[in-house]
């Protein structure tokens, strides 16, 4: 597998997101799959506050997660919350780059991938391509960030090993590899997390990957996803006292 990084200019809030990737992404083959990071995508959405605008960053927290923790049960200046269904510290809110700004997570993340998808298709007149959208991510008990993918398009996310068997003519039962989350973390290592300036990735050569030609279903879309009462984390996480936002129906 190879990835590539690609500089880009200095993104400005309004931007838009195709303009970018067509100034800055060379001729496109087949079997390519193009990292975005969601940082571009909220600049190119103005989800931007000034820091200067809000009373705290633990309001800006409560207003953007669908679920949180309250300020005294949280460490080291982060608030533990849920988001799209993802457990990410402070509603995945950046400073990082952010020049006395706080960067708020894309909305329309599935949609945008899909766009994306769309447009670098029609440009290069390519039929194998995906998209993924990523940010970086926390692991418990393990220090240092990696990369997870927050929304993706023209692949399937999952690799299913059910029914193969293992070196020992074993039958697997419940094995399958994430790709979307594998390819997210190699692409974010590639990018870095400081001054590089390089938001875009191109991830060739991918093995396991099955394209597809049409966005995913909703169906499609949730089975990369698992439900707090069925996560295998489950006994940690429901003992947190969570407090869900009015806007989102507690699963």
């Amino acid at each position: 597998m190879k990835i590539n990084a690609l500089k880009t200019h200095l993104i400005k809030p309004g931007e838009a997101i195709t303009d970018i990737l067509d100034q800055h992404i060379p001729p496109l083959s087949e079997g390519v799959i193009i990292a975005v990071t969601s940082k571009i995508l909220s600049l190119c959405q103005g989800r931007i506050v000034a820091k200067s605008s809000v009373q705290s960053k633990y309001a800006l927290i409560k207003k953007e997660a669908d679920a949180y923790l309250k300020e005294e049960d949280s460490l080291y200046g982060t608030h533990l919350t849920i988001k799209y269904n993802i457990l990410i510290p402070s509603a995945g809110i950046d400073e990082s780059n952010g020049n006395d700004m706080y960067i708020l997570y894309p909305e329309n993340i599935q949609e945008t991938a899909m766009v994306i998808w769309q447009h670098l298709r029609e440009k290069h007149q390519v039929n194998q391509l995906g998209v993924i959208v990523t940010d970086s991510h926390t692991t418990p008990l393990r220090q240092g960030v990696t990369g997870i993918a927050l929304g993706w398009c023209g692949f399937e996310p999952l690799y299913s090993y059910v029914g193969k068997a293992d070196i020992f003519n074993r039958s697997l039962k419940v094995t399958q590899i994430n790709i979307l989350d594998a390819l997210a973390a190699s692409a974010v290592f590639v990018m870095g997390e400081g001054a590089e300036q390089t938001p875009i990735a191109l991830i060739e050569e991918i093995p396991k990957v099955r394209f597809l030609s049409r966005p995913p279903s909703p169906e499609e879309e949730r089975k990369i996803q698992i439900s707090l009462e069925e996560d295998i984390y489950a006994p940690l996480l429901k003992k947190a006292n969570w407090i869900w936002h009015s806007r989102y129906e507690k699963p």
